[in-house]
């Protein structure tokens, strides 16, 4: 069982999950816990489903990196085929239910995270440099999903949190990026910290996508969303972010730079968004 849940990938689905629900309590205070629940099970089951298609297509490739070769189907402890079936059905799954319980727009934007994560992010990764990017799209749209779970349609507020959610993964991942970079070099995976030996342009990238990230959540504020007091923790967060991520930009401590901002940014997206919550429903 231990290995069936490793495939879905739990701690990357629940970030789905918990976005997705992020984009119905920031939609509407009140909410509907029944939908709620809907909402949750769906999207676990998507994301999960995802995960588990992408591990059986990488399958080889994730066998040549240290950091993946101990999966359930490199090592063998799942066969391929078992793979298949459990993410197809997860996936089928998640969409009969967001179609079903929620409403057929939900169900429409999780089979696009689908297409964007499994046919244009999972293979670009062989031969893009922009595959990070492409991937970011698909982690970004479980807000909107949550969103038009509570308003069957999508506010400028979701489009924000589809912002803030798109612009996080950048730094979050060029920092993985180049922690990993000898893995993905020997998955021959064109990534930007695969063709940047310095690392100056991986660096570069991280922050510029940290000051769109904090550029984005203070929008929400600045355009009626939310309050002050979020307004004041967005631009704490935001600074703190970006001195992570300029401390990256300095060569003799791009390593250590790298991992410290990896956790800066796991630290910084759970208080941005609770603080957004939060707001919504204290004075909204």
């Amino acid at each position: 069982m231990h290995d069936y849940l490793e495939l879905t990938k739990p701690r990357l689905s629940a970030l789905s999950v918990v976005t997705a629900l992020v984009g119905y309590c920031a939609a509407r205070p009140p909410w509907n816990l029944l939908e709620m629940t809907y909402l949750l099970l769906g999207t676990m089951l998507a994301a999960g489903g995802v995960a588990a298609l992408n591990q059986w297509i990488e399958s080889e490739t994730d066998a040549r990196m240290h950091r993946t070769a101990d999966r359930p189907i490199p090592t063998g402890r799942i066969p391929g085929g078992s793979a298949f079936v459990v993410g197809a059905a997860m996936c089928m799954a998640g969409l009969g239910l967001l179609f079903g319980k929620i409403n057929g727009m939900c169900a429409l934007l999780a089979l696009l995270t689908y297409v964007c994560y499994l046919a244009l992010y999972t293979p670009a990764k062989k031969w893009s440099r922009w595959s990070t990017e492409i991937g970011a799209v698909a982690g970004a749209l479980p807000p909107l999903i949550g969103a038009t779970a509570a308003d069957n349609g999508i506010s400028p507020l979701s489009w924000m949190l589809f912002g803030v959610l798109f612009f996080w993964q950048i730094p979050h991942f060029m920092a993985v990026a180049w922690t990993y970079r000898r893995d993905y070099a020997a998955a021959n995976f064109p990534m930007l910290s695969v063709l940047d030996a310095s690392g100056r342009k991986v660096a570069r990238w991280a922050f510029i996508n940290a000051l769109l990230l904090v550029a984005v959540s203070v929008l929400p504020a600045l355009t009626g969303w939310c309050s002050r007091i979020y307004l004041v923790v967005a631009l704490a967060l935001g600074a703190w972010l970006l001195w992570r991520a300029a401390v990256f930009l300095r060569a003799e401590k791009r390593d250590t730079g790298a991992r410290k901002l990896f956790f800066a940014t796991i630290i910084y997206l759970p208080l941005l968004l609770g603080a957004l919550v939060a707001d919504r429903l204290m004075f909204y």
